[in-house]
């Protein structure tokens, strides 16, 4: 799967994809959202959970940027 057919893809496709090929990366935290890092093919994706809505509120894909910034802080 290539990061355009995946950005083309509805909510419920995007999490779907993410469930059967996506290797899970890393977290990142926070008092309102718990991000998770997932690695498809050569691209990034990650998952928003706002606890206090109790739902997946983004699913962003990259390949590079800023997005991987609060993944790598700690390394």
């Amino acid at each position: 799967m290539t990061l355009y057919e995946f950005n083309i893809l509805d909510l419920n496709d995007r999490m779907e994809a993410v469930n059967q090929n996506g290797a899970f990366l890393n977290n990142h935290i926070t008092e309102s959202e718990k991000c998770n890092l997932y690695a498809i093919d050569l691209f990034f994706v990650e998952v928003v959970y706002n606890s206090s809505l109790n739902k997946i509120t983004e699913i962003n894909s990259f390949k590079t940027g800023y997005l991987l910034d609060k993944y790598t802080k700690n390394f």
